[in-house]
């Protein structure tokens, strides 16, 4: 397993170890002791499984507040996608920041986003799945958001006319978004 860090401190790309042949491929998609190697000490216990059946579909940005905030593992199981997150931890010296990536059945990387950021994604291909592990329950009192299209955060998203839903085409600006995380250096 390959371990890159980000701009964003907390945040970690994952490329799995891939063994493939003439059949396919094998790839340990998770391993607490791997991770836990890696500083990654999340107890995960849900999975989540998105389809988007349009590209464009624009999904985010998401978090919820403590003390149901959650951490995210997030990878492609088909399609591809353009994944944000976006710092949102108060003190933090790269508040309001965000990094993007791409996450495709074929790069079959995946993305660890802690808690204090708020995570996105749009589809770049139709019959997109989105698997994730999350380490907190939903929790629809806790359940917050900020606008995809916000002009301070300046995302470079690949499209211009994102497919929402009725809930992400009203989320405020991260101005006047309710966030409850303090960075903790």
């Amino acid at each position: 397993m390959k371990v890159t860090t980000t701009k964003l401190p907390g945040v970690i790309l994952i490329d799995s170890t891939v063994f493939g042949d003439h059949r396919g491929f094998f790839m340990e998609s998770y391993s607490s002791r791997q991770f836990s190697e890696h500083g990654i000490e999340c107890v995960f216990i849900q999975d989540n499984h998105s389809l988007s059946a349009e590209a464009g579909v624009l999904r985010g940005l998401h978090y919820q507040l403590n003390p149901k905030a959650q951490s995210k593992l997030v990878r492609v199981a088909a399609g591809a996608i353009y994944d944000v997150v976006v710092d949102i931890r108060q003190g933090s010296p790269t508040f309001g920041q965000w990094e993007g990536f791409i996450l495709s059945s074929s790069n079959k990387r995946q993305l660890f986003v802690p808690q204090g950021f708020a995570h996105g994604f749009c589809t770049l291909v139709p019959q997109t799945e989105v698997l994730y592990k999350v380490d907190e329950f939903y929790s629809p009192d806790k359940d917050r958001g900020i606008a995809w299209n916000d002009p301070v955060l300046g995302i470079d998203w690949p499209l211009l006319q994102p497919i929402l839903s009725d809930k992400d085409s009203k989320l405020p600006l991260l101005a006047d978004a309710e966030i409850n995380f303090v960075y903790k250096g």
